[in-house]
């Protein structure tokens, strides 16, 4: 007990030394620059204060939960006798049917809690007038996500190189730039960013380094990392295809009408 507190208010300091730039920043513009009395002066610092201590329980529920189930998930279900692999055996890739299931079912359910993506969901559903469904869009997003990191585990476990996926990935998205309507593009390349934040990045770097870790002749440090890189990209892709596809869909039905 008295380790974790120490732990914790380990991370509250230093949390406190990441938060103190912004905060400096922000009065040091509003004070000195605008000339300016900081408005609700008692009410900001409160939610300066719980800012903080929100951020510190959050990294500290990360370090002692999250990163230690995604090493535990991954080595477990990379074991070749959960496997049902008898031992001299050769281990194809179709063995890890549960990683690229496990993979997937993660990354649905981190971004469906993302806390950045939510919010731009909402803004987005603000600003189009309920056009856009901000439970879509996070369906949808999250969709992208589940695919991209079955896909990149796939590619550690058969151990093919990174750049042909991500350069793939990218092409796809330019042609479909090119067809997709435009007031969905910008909204579509952002909810790449979101998904890569706070909840996702942590759970998702610990399941890709101890699977490659895991997986006979993979390299932690080179086939371990880049399941960021498809959960950024793959979003813009089931945007941009779920985009399209509403916009077929209703030109279809005006047609009909």
């Amino acid at each position: 007990m008295v380790n974790l507190l120490v732990d914790f208010f380990k991370i509250l300091f230093y949390t406190f030394l990441d938060v103190l730039p912004i905060l400096t920043i922000i009065v040091f513009f509003q004070i000195i620059i605008l000339k300016q009395p900081i408005p609700h002066l008692r009410r900001v610092i409160l939610g300066g204060v719980f800012v903080v201590l929100g951020l510190a329980l959050f990294l500290m529920g990360l370090e002692k939960a999250l990163f230690p189930i995604g090493e535990i998930m991954a080595n477990q279900l990379s074991n070749p006798e959960f496997l049902g692999i008898v031992e001299g055996e050769v281990i194809h890739w179709t063995n890890y049917y549960w990683i690229y299931i496990f993979a997937a079912a993660i990354g649905f359910s981190t971004t469906i809690a993302e806390p950045s993506l939510i919010a731009v969901a909402i803004k987005a559903g603000e600003v189009s007038a309920g056009t856009i469904s901000a439970n879509g869009l996070r369906i949808t997003v999250a969709v992208g996500v589940a695919f991209a990191l079955a896909l990149g585990t796939f590619r550690i476990v058969t151990g093919t190189p990174l750049y042909l996926y991500i350069l793939g990935g990218y092409i796809i998205v330019v042609i479909q730039t090119i067809f997709a309507p435009k007031d969905i593009i910008a909204l579509a390349y952002d909810s790449g960013g979101v998904t890569t934040s706070t909840v996702t990045v942590p759970l998702v770097t610990a399941l890709g380094l101890e699977l490659s870790g895991a997986v006979p002749g993979r390299n932690p440090a080179i086939d371990g990392f880049g399941l960021i890189a498809f959960a950024s990209l793959f979003p813009i892709i089931s945007v941009l295809a779920y985009s399209q596809f509403m916009f077929l869909k209703n030109k279809m039905f005006h047609i009909k009408k």
